[in-house]
C-alpha cells in the first residue's frame, strides 16, 4: 500500500491499510489512521496525527512549521480527524506555543484546492472551504460553516456554526452563528436560511433565528442589550443558544 518511491520515517506510525502514493514523504512523529489515502507528492511532517478514512490529494503540505516569525522550533502539533477531504496544494500548519500548540481540524470537512489553514486554527466538523480560502493564525471555525472561494479570515477571528462567507469575503471581525457575510470588509447580510433548511431546521426555528439576527443587527441596540434580549428568548428557543454564545464569546467585535 506504500509506493516504492515514497519515503516513510521509521518513527512514523502508519495503519496497515494506509495508501501512500509515489514520491510522498512522511516524516517523524506522524500518525496516520486506518483507511486514509495519501496521493503522490504529499509531504507530511510531525508531530501530526491524521485520523481514519481521510483523502489527501497530491502536492499538499501537511504539518509543517507554522508561518510565524516567533516560532523557534518547538514541538507543536497538527491534529486532523476522520473522513476529511484535502485537495491539491493545501497547506495546514502546526500550532505555536503562543496558543494551545495544536492546529485542529475536525471530521468530515471538505477542503478544496489551495486552502491555507494557519497555525493554531481550530476547525469544526462538516465545513466546506472552497478554493483559496485562507485562515490566518488562531482562527476558530464552527461546525457546518461554508467559506466561499478566495475568502480570507483575519487572525483571532471566530466564525460561528452554520455561518456562510461569500466569495472574496474579507473577515476582520467575528461572524456569529447562522450569519451570512460578504464584502471587504465583511458585512452581515442576513442568516444562512437555505443552509439551515438543508440541515432540517424547522420553519419556526429559522423564524426565531431571523428574529435574533434582526435584534442584533437591525434594531440599533448595543451588543449587551441584544444579548440580554436574546438570552430571554433562548430560554424557550434553544436554537438560539449557538447564536447567543457567538455574541458572548466575541472579542474582536461583530462583522456588521
Amino acid at each position: 500500500m506504500i509506493h516504492a518511491t515514497a519515503i516513510v520515517s521509521d518513527k512514523a506510525r502508519i495503519a496497515d491499510d494506509v495508501e501512500i502514493g509515489p514520491y510522498s514523504i512522511i516524516g517523524d512523529d506522524v500518525e496516520i489512521g486506518s483507511g486514509t489515502r495519501i496521493d503522490s507528492h504529499v509531504v507530511v511532517n510531525g508531530p501530526t496525527r491524521i485520523g481514519k478514512d481521510n483523502r489527501i490529494y497530491q502536492f499538499a503540505s501537511i504539518g509543517d512549521d507554522p508561518q510565524d516569525k516567533k516560532y523557534a522550533g518547538e514541538p507543536t502539533r497538527l491534529t486532523i480527524g476522520d473522513r476529511n477531504t484535502i485537495r491539491e496544494f493545501c497547506t495546514l500548519s502546526r500550532g505555536t506555543t503562543q496558543d494551545a500548540g495544536d492546529t485542529i481540524v475536525g471530521d468530515d470537512n471538505w477542503i478544496m484546492a489551495y486552502v491555507h489553514i494557519a497555525h493554531d486554527c481550530v476547525v469544526g466538523n462538516q465545513t466546506i472551504m472552497a478554493n483559496n480560502t485562507t485562515l490566518a493564525g488562531h482562527v476558530h471555525v464552527g461546525d457546518w460553516v461554508i467559506c466561499g472561494g478566495f475568502s480570507g479570515v483575519h487572525q483571532f477571528c471566530r466564525i460561528g456554526a452554520h455561518a456562510f462567507l461569500g466569495m472574496y469575503t474579507g473577515v476582520n471581525r467575528d461572524v456569529p452563528a447562522y450569519t451570512m457575510v460578504s464584502g471587504q470588509p465583511a458585512v452581515a447580510r442576513g442568516i444562512n436560511s437555505e443552509g439551515l433548511k438543508r440541515r432540517d431546521f424547522s420553519v419556526d426555528e429559522i423564524r426565531n433565528i431571523k428574529h435574533a439576527y434582526r435584534i442584533t443587527f437591525r434594531s440599533g441596540k448595543k451588543k449587551a442589550e441584544a444579548i440580554e434580549e436574546i438570552a430571554e428568548l433562548a430560554k424557550t428557543q434553544p436554537e438560539l443558544d449557538l447564536f447567543l454564545e457567538s455574541l458572548r464569546s466575541s472579542e474582536r467585535g461583530l462583522a456588521r
